[in-house]
């Protein structure tokens, strides 16, 4: 009996963490649906963020609180701005003073000092002193000392650096990885590095040497974990390389996405199509515009005006009549993925915003505001 109890508590637990709640919005309030398209935290807040690190931020009277996924009021509305919690910590403002707190909403001191405070993430906080910029952890230890004119935020385990006007990556131990000495570097989905050196650009592999791609005046970042191909230009057109750097799809179009489900954009002759990984025109370039294909299988499309779903035979399964855009939900920009993420597409309809499935149904009813769903954990 203890055994299938604690089962049955371990998938209660499960099904909890896993749940994606959306910030969605009519006239002037805000509140939470659910992916089946219920609203399970009332629309009546003054504006309301997503949920990070298990809270979101909402706002009641002018103030700022944060909420759990049941809707429980874990911080009471009391500050004037906030940001969103990360590693535990969030930064917020009461009478023109930013600081630290913790999910009771007690204040956290003892950190370094620094001209401005950042946010948390993945454990790791900025601190600028004069013009010079390092990082600290959640505990307030100094990882690096303030050493540098600018380091961005970590992705995939490196942050980009600045010194004497060059670039490298730092590891989150404040270690050098690469040397700053690139005029641009970036880190792919699939932790290939990409790199300029003058007017070279290549690709920095595990060995950390700089490997030219031939005839390149720009590569991009590769799209996804798995991305094998990404796209990058010479002679004023753009084609595919691998990630040896090896041109596989010679350049040819005015422009591209990325490839995902085995497909990419591409733009040829004034018009959108979609070719395979051996650069086949496998749908006719015959759109306005295209995105990328979502894991889902769905790519948005656009013959005229409004957008439609085809699928990776290049059938219109959802009609063209929908826009896709980026819009404002509460005080964050969101929306910012287009098509199908976990089987629901963020949709706007005749001046509304909601969901559609991929049979084309809508999930739940329209909203004058809808954001792209985010874990509750």
């Amino acid at each position: 009996m203890k055994t299938r109890l604690t089962i049955l508590l371990s998938l209660i637990l499960g099904i909890l963490s896993a749940q994606q709640l959306a910030v969605v919005g009519k006239g002037k309030n805000y509140g939470y649906m659910d992916s089946s398209g219920k609203i399970v935290i009332p629309i009546e807040y003054k504006a309301a963020g997503n949920f990070s690190d298990g809270l979101a931020a909402v706002n009641v009277n002018g103030k700022w609180g944060f909420i759990d996924a049941t809707g429980k009021m874990v911080i009471e509305p009391q500050f004037d701005r906030v940001k969103s919690f990360n590693s535990g910590i969030a930064l917020v403002e009461s009478n023109k003073n930013w600081m630290y707190i913790d999910k009771t909403g007690k204040e956290i001191t003892g950190f370094p000092a620094s001209d401005k405070k950042y946010d948390f993430e993945d454990g790791i906080a900025f601190i600028r002193q004069g013009d010079k910029v390092g990082f600290i952890d959640t505990k307030g230890n100094t990882v690096l000392a303030p050493a540098y004119k600018d380091i961005k935020p970590f992705y995939k385990g490196w942050a980009k650096f600045n010194d004497n006007n060059k670039w490298g990556l730092l590891s989150k131990d404040g270690k050098i990885y690469i040397p700053a000495e690139y005029d641009d570097i970036n880190v792919s989905d699939n932790k290939v590095i990409i790199a300029r050196k003058g007017t070279d650009w290549g690709l920095i592999g595990a060995d950390k040497n700089f490997k030219v791609v031939n005839g390149a005046s720009k590569i991009w970042e590769f799209f996804g974990e798995n991305g094998t191909l990404t796209y990058a230009k010479k002679n004023d057109k753009i084609g595919f390389i691998d990630t040896t750097g090896n041109w596989v799809i010679e350049p040819q179009f005015e422009k591209v996405r990325a490839f995902n489900q085995g497909l990419a954009p591409v733009f040829k002759d004034k018009k959108w199509g979609y070719i395979d990984t051996n650069g086949n025109m496998v749908i006719p370039n015959q759109f306005k515009d295209a995105e990328i294909f979502s894991n889902d299988g769905l790519a948005p499309v656009k013959k005229d005006k409004l957008w439609g779903f085809i699928d990776k035979t290049g059938n219109m399964i959802i009609p063209d009549q929908y826009d896709i855009s980026t819009a404002f939900i509460g005080f964050l920009q969101g929306g910012d993925q287009k098509g199908f993420i976990n089987g629901l597409a963020r949709v706007k309809y005749k001046k509304q915003w909601g969901f559609i499935s991929k049979s084309g149904q809508v999930v739940g009813e329209w909203f004058d505001n809808a954001e792209n769903f985010a874990d509750t954990k």
